[in-house]
C-alpha cells in the first residue's frame, strides 16, 4: 500500500527561460529568483505553518516543480533539492522517548527562510515607497511660476480723506516771530560820549554803555565811538587781548 502524493503544483511553462553556454546554465525565472524563493512559494500555495514544515510534502513538491521547469541541472535548485531529501530522511529516522538533546533537521532551513522572507518583504516595501514618490514627485528641473504682479489698490474717496486729515494734523504748526525794526540812536550816543570825555579824559567801555544797556544802546554806541574815531576826536586801544578798551580824548592840534 503505497501512501497518497500530493498534488504537483501548476506552474507556468512560460516563467523559466534557460540558456546553455560552455560554462553551463544560465537560469532566469519571472516568478522565482532561487530555490529560497520556490519554497516560499509552495509553503503559501499549501497554506502551512513555516515554523512546522511538511517536509515530505514540501520536498517532493520542490523535487516535481525543478524536474517541469528543466532546472535538474541548475546547482542552486539542486543542492536545495539534496538539503531536502536529507532532511526528509532524518525526519524518518527513529527517535528515543525521553531524549531531550534531539534537535530538528528542519531548525536551519526554517532559519533562513525566515530571514529570507523578512528580506523579501523589505524589498517589496521598499519597491512601493519608490512607486509612490515617483508618483508624487516628476524627475527634473522645473522652471518656478514668475511672481503674480500685486492686486491694484482700491481705496474709497471717503478713506483717502480721512487719512489726508490725520496727516495734516500730525504737522506742528509753524512758529512765526515778529520782527519790529529798531532805529539806532548813533547821534544821541554820540552826545553822551562827548559829554563824558569833556568831563574825563579817559574811560572805559563800561562807560559808555552802562551796566543794564540794551542791544540798541550798544550798536549806537559802538558806531558813534567809530564815527568819533573816524574823525579823530577820541582814540581806541587795548592793552593786552580781551582786556577792557580805553577810550581817550584827543585835541584839535594832535588830530592836525
Amino acid at each position: 500500500m503505497t501512501a497518497p502524493t500530493a498534488p504537483e503544483p501548476q506552474v507556468p511553462p512560460s516563467s523559466v527561460a534557460v540558456l546553455q553556454e560552455s560554462a553551463g546554465f544560465v537560469v532566469e525565472l519571472e516568478q522565482f529568483s532561487g530555490p529560497l524563493d520556490l519554497l516560499l512559494h509552495l509553503i503559501r500555495e499549501d497554506e502551512v505553518d513555516i515554523t512546522d514544515l511538511p517536509i515530505a510534502k514540501i520536498a517532493d513538491q520542490f523535487l516535481a516543480v525543478i524536474h517541469e521547469l528543466g532546472l535538474d541541472q541548475a546547482a542552486d535548485y539542486l543542492e536545495m533539492a539534496a538539503r531536502l531529501l536529507r532532511i526528509k530522511a532524518q525526519m524518518l529516522l527513529p527517535r528515543r522517548l525521553g531524549d531531550d538533546e534531539w534537535e530538528d533537521p528542519r531548525s536551519e532551513l526554517v532559519r533562513r527562510l525566515l530571514e529570507y522572507q523578512q528580506i523579501r518583504e523589505l524589498v517589496a516595501w521598499l519597491q512601493r515607497a519608490a512607486a509612490r514618490r515617483a508618483e508624487q514627485f516628476g524627475r527634473g528641473y522645473e522652471q518656478p511660476q514668475p511672481d503674480a504682479p500685486p492686486a491694484p489698490l482700491q481705496i474709497e474717496l471717503n478713506e483717502l480723506l480721512a487719512a489726508a486729515e490725520r496727516v495734516i494734523t500730525l504737522i506742528p504748526e509753524p512758529m512765526l516771530h515778529r520782527v519790529v525794526p529798531r532805529p539806532l540812536d548813533v547821534e544821541g550816543a554820540t552826545e553822551r560820549i562827548l559829554a563824558l570825555l569833556a568831563e574825563h579824559e579817559e574811560c572805559g567801555w563800561s562807560d559808555v554803555v552802562g551796566l543794564r544797556a540794551t542791544i540798541v544802546e550798544v550798536l549806537s554806541a559802538f558806531i558813534a565811538l567809530l564815527e568819533l574815531a573816524k574823525r579823530g576826536s577820541l582814540t581806541i586801544r587795548q592793552p593786552e587781548p580781551f582786556a577792557p578798551m580805553v577810550i581817550r580824548r584827543e585835541s584839535p592840534r594832535e588830530v592836525a
